[in-house]
């Protein structure tokens, strides 16, 4: 059976059409009645996948020993144990639970136990073994899932046969990111506040001890994710031990930058816990999964973010890169011209006033007077409807200027960096060339460009998807024109802290400029907000 993705139109629309296209429950196979062909023996088990064209799929594989229920709630992730079973890898596994204030946060199937991944792989056999790809999904640590239809990856590899494609899960808002070690009783969950990281390199470490089977190569893995998909990526590039399980980084807007401090998770879990009415720990271990949801979404605990905890990350993420913490890992990274216009698009003006109006009774109150001048002067420069400034404001600090800092820091460090400014736009007046825009071309879905309002030029999506995957093989997306769609030679300058050349993705013209000629930080009046990390 071909799987196809179709547009759906409602909520039920989706549901529906995720349980019909990855709908069922993974079940051992006693009776050895299976295709040995789609068979891969792994630590954990011998996981049997499903085949359409001559792309093999393996849903919802366990990538640790135990699931992060009951006890184990707010615990490490338990590494995976041997395992002489054959198991079904049919079906994708049910998605963290995430926040339902927000919309893809009530589009899956949630669960606790959700620590699962996905591989897609090529039938056609190489004597190479083959670069690996994985993705980390985004949507702000509060939701979204590997069961996405966008995050399907059929497409992507059909198309690039010489690479493997992995998706892995995390948990979620204040299941991955609650800070607890303040507790009476805390002392045993003093990772708690980053377990989804945790989670994510638990499930690199499965990769790195198990792709080989599938043929890819444990020593030529990339990670790659948007928002803070891209967020966890680099991230992730600060976290111990990490190094030995990927050597490049792909971050499409998203940074260091989207952590919160030690003190701003008490507050959350103050607020937490009083609404509950508990004490401890223990008191929140006997919350059920969708009270606890419940709760949180209703306390509006957006952007539960990773901590500078001082413990899995550091307490200053950008000068732990400028002393060369990641020196040793390849980035490729970027961000979009209108990236908070997606926000306002999403949220609806009214919305997007209130959201404004919430964070500057927060963090604005700690600019000094002059800090707060320059904002000003900045706002007032920006041109448009009355949306734009703000709007302007916190794609400075929230994206642009964090990934352009990321830039400088690792190239002064000694370490490599490809950055781009991606520009194509909707035509709808309000999301132009918002967040998240470009993840239909990225992932071969031109059917699900409902946020651009059509479909990018093909050739322009086959380019980059050509460039992401040649930066996967070989460590630089340089294209020759033999490996070019347009059969045009396409070299990608690494970032240098003279020139700051980036790539700028028009549509119609991918090439490098200077960071300076299209703006895309305002040195002066907003470079300083990354040190509030979140404006």
């Amino acid at each position: 059976m071909k799987e196809t993705v179709k547009q759906p139109e409602t909520l039920d629309d989706v549901k529906k059409m995720l349980w019909e296209m990855y709908g069922g429950e993974n079940k051992k196979i006693t009776d050895g009645n299976y295709d040995k062909s789609l068979a891969v023996k792994c630590i954990n088990g011998t996981f049997v996948g499903r085949k359409t064209d001559n792309i093999i799929m393996y849903r919802g594989i366990p990538f640790v020993g135990k699931q992060p229920v009951g006890e184990l709630r707010w615990k490490a992730p338990v590494d995976a144990v041997a395992d002489d079973g054959v198991y079904e890898a049919y079906y994708n596994a049910k998605s963290a639970y995430g926040n339902g204030q927000l919309e893809t946060g009530s589009l899956y199937y949630m669960d606790e136990a959700c620590l699962y991944l996905n591989v897609w792989k090529s039938d056609e056999v190489s004597d190479k073994k083959k670069a690996v790809m994985v993705w980390i999904h985004g949507d702000a640590f509060e939701a979204g899932g590997t069961v996405d239809p966008m995050f399907d990856c059929h497409n992507f590899v059909k198309e690039n046969p010489d690479v493997i494609v992995v998706t892995i899960a995390y948990r979620l808002g204040v299941f991955g990111f609650l800070h607890l070690s303040h507790l009476p009783d805390g002392k045993d969950y003093m990772d708690s506040q980053n377990i989804g990281l945790l989670d994510q390199k638990m499930a690199l470490k499965w990769v790195h001890e198990n792709i080989a089977g599938f043929g890819g190569d444990p020593d030529n893995v990339t990670i790659f994710g948007e928002s803070a998909g891209a967020a966890s990526c680099t991230l992730l590039t600060l976290i111990k031990g990490s190094h030995d399980y990927f050597k490049r980084v792909i971050a499409e807007s998203g940074s260091i930058n989207l952590t919160k401090s030690a003190d701003e998770g008490i507050v959350n879990t103050e607020k937490l816990m009083k609404h509950l009415g508990c004490k401890t720990v223990a008191d929140l271990l006997k919350i059920d999964a969708e009270k606890l949801l419940e709760a949180a979404s209703s306390l509006l605990f957006l952007y539960q973010f990773p901590e500078r905890d001082g413990r899995n990350l550091p307490l200053d993420t950008f000068e732990a890169c400028a002393n060369g913490a990641v020196k040793d890992i390849d980035f490729l990274i970027g961000c979009n011209k209108d990236e908070m216009d997606f926000f306002v698009y999403s949220f609806g003006l009214e919305g997007w006033d209130e959201w404004v109006t919430n964070r500057k009774k927060g963090k604005f109150t700690q600019l000094t007077d002059e800090e707060k001048a320059l904002v000003d002067s900045f706002k007032n420069d920006v041109q448009g409807d009355s949306y734009e400034p703000d709007s302007r404001l916190f794609s400075q600090s929230w994206f642009n200027v964090p990934t352009i800092r990321l830039s400088e820091e690792q190239t002064k460090a000694g370490g490599k960096v490809y950055t781009y400014y991606f520009t194509p736009e909707s035509p709808d007046p309000i999301m132009k060339c918002g967040h998240a825009i470009e993840l239909a071309s990225v992932f071969n879905h031109p059917e699900m460009s409902e946020d651009t309002g059509r479909t990018f030029d093909e050739t322009f999506s086959k380019t980059l998807r050509k460039m992401w995957v040649q930066f996967a093989k070989t460590g630089d997306p340089s294209l020759t024109a033999e490996q070019s769609p347009d059969g045009k030679a396409k070299k990608w300058p690494l970032y240098d802290i003279e020139n700051k050349m980036v790539m700028v993705f028009d549509e119609f013209n991918i090439h490098p400029e200077k960071e300076a000629e299209r703006k895309i930080v305002d040195w002066e009046r907003t470079y300083f907000l990354t040190k509030y990390y979140c404006l």
